[in-house]
């Protein structure tokens, strides 16, 4: 046996805690690796008493070619810890968490959710949620003592360890079904864009359950890395022609991992995942709302909501400000992220029957409630976006952009006073966007323009890239300033960006 830190596996690995668990390349993602972390996250759930040997812990994956592996490392060190592992499959992220919440046993999800497949991760529960910021950093400190099972590169040496399959799916499409209605999609017609995403099963049952018709389109036996803040061009060709041709009322997908939904509407346009968590919150009629500094100001100036508090980029986040407005007091309370994932922080009720809160990102629960909302009102899905302010969100991103290249540009961009500051970002952004009148670094650059157009650059936290998200009061104004700033970015010089690498 030898002790070693998780730190140091981090720091050498380069498999590191993003927004939203541990992630990194596949190569560097080894069953030692996996295994000590595994190991730390139990070690840190056992110091807080939610952890003993005996005990139960959930894990499940998505469909990239290394989950399967990478499942079979950190439940061999469930194993090692004293544990039993309930092995709910490929399933949901949102599935897996909820099969944990219920049964107050920690989960672990495997998955690097919209990222390509030469990357993976870890995503890990509490028994009683989501892991935040302050559990990231007790894991980090464990020292762990890993035994001799492993080869010179690193992978386990025995074969994996067999478990018997546990259903964590029933449950969870019967939570929406109870709450909505056996009928509550009656008369739509809904196209699943499959994928590869780990719940595209788990959506056709749900419309079949809720009385709709489902068509499943587009299915793939090799991993697509749908991103639901930056949908592929063909994705939306796809849609539009889907939409047209089968006469759908709305296309239902999400990423990888199947936290973050992808709706689109009657026309086949995909619809904004911070717009969706707006009418999302609408429909359950949620009056307090988290919800990150880069989602659209819609949720403001809609009036819909008693308070909104804006919170850095990630689920931790968010649900860092949910418990602060459970703290100030607030009945009803959600948050929702840019990419549409919907954390319920309380239990809603509606003609007597509860929804349980589910307090980690879902797809599911948006999706429906849009739907079910619309159909209610006899309207379709652009017609209920229509009753929104017209402020439209665009978000792309740069890949393959060196992450000390995009933290180097955003220090540069908010060196100096405030005036400085402004008047560099009007001299060099300027042309495109206008003055500069003011900024937020609540989380990267956030800079606000005095046509009310808003510009926001951050980099990525678990992928070499470099996100753009504009917002403007005219979708193609919103699209044109979101190529022109990463245009610019991209083919910087000492000319326009005289940033330091």
């Amino acid at each position: 046996m030898t002790g070693v830190s998780i730190a140091d596996l981090m720091a050498v690995s380069g498999v590191a805690f993003g927004t939203s668990g541990a992630r990194g390349l596949v190569s560097a993602m080894s069953d030692r690796i996996c295994f000590a972390y595994t190991i730390g996250f139990l070690q840190h759930l056992e110091a807080e008493g939610l952890f003993h040997s005996g005990q139960h812990v959930a894990i499940a994956g998505d469909l990239r070619p290394s989950s399967p592996r990478i499942i079979a490392a950190c439940a061999a060190a469930i194993v090692h810890k004293g544990g039993h592992v309930d092995y709910c499959g490929f399933v949901p992220s949102p599935a897996v968490a909820a099969y944990g919440f219920a049964r107050d046993m920690g989960s672990l999800m495997v998955t690097g959710s919209h990222i390509p497949d030469d990357r993976n991760g870890i995503k890990f529960n509490r028994p009683d949620g989501e892991i935040l910021k302050a559990d990231e950093l007790s894991i980090r400190a464990q020292i762990v003592d890993l035994p001799d099972i492993f080869d010179g590169s690193g992978m386990l040496l025995a074969p994996p360890l067999k478990f018997p399959l546990v259903d964590a799916t029933t449950t969870y499409i019967a939570r929406y079904v109870d709450f909505f209605g056996a009928r509550a999609l009656e008369g739509l017609k809904l196209g699943i864009y499959e994928h590869s995403a780990v719940g595209r099963d788990v959506l056709v049952a749900l419309v079949k359950q809720m009385g709709g018709q489902a068509f499943p389109l587009g299915r793939s036996e090799t991993f697509i890395p749908v991103d639901t803040e930056a949908v592929r061009p063909e994705d939306h060709v796809l849609a539009r022609q889907w939409a047209a041709e089968l006469q759908l009322d709305a296309i239902l997908s999400s990423d990888g991992d199947s936290d973050r939904p992808l709706l689109a509407d009657e026309t086949g346009i995909w619809i904004r995942g911070d717009i969706l968590g707006i009418l999302c919150a609408r429909a359950l009629g949620i009056k307090a709302v988290a919800t990150p500094v880069s989602c659209n100001s819609a949720v403001e100036l809609c009036g819909l909501f008693d308070v909104v508090r804006r919170t850095r980029i990630g689920s931790p986040y968010v649900i860092e400000g949910m418990q602060g407005l459970s703290r100030a007091g607030h009945a009803t309370i959600c948050g929702y992220e840019a990419n549409g994932g919907f954390l319920l922080g309380t239990p809603i009720e509606s003609e007597g029957v509860v929804l349980e809160a589910l307090p980690t990102r879902d797809a599911i629960l948006p999706m429906i409630a849009a739907l079910v909302n619309a159909k209610r009102r006899s309207i379709t899905l652009s017609a209920l976006q229509e009753q929104l302010p017209a402020r439209y969100t665009v978000s792309d991103r740069l890949q393959n952009f060196p992450t000390d290249r995009s933290q180097a540009l955003i220090s540069y961009l908010q060196a100096g006073t405030e005036t400085d500051i402004l008047a560099r970002l009007t001299n060099m952004l300027g042309a495109v966007a206008g003055k500069a009148v003011r900024f937020d670094t609540t989380d990267g650059l956030r800079i606000y323009f005095d046509n009310d157009d808003i510009v926001h650059l951050r980099p990525s936290g678990n992928a070499p890239e470099l996100r753009c998200y504009t917002e403007s009061a005219d979708v193609e104004a919103a699209s044109t300033l979101n190529q022109q700033i990463l245009h610019l970015v991209a083919n910087s010089d000492s000319n326009i960006l005289e940033f330091q690498i």
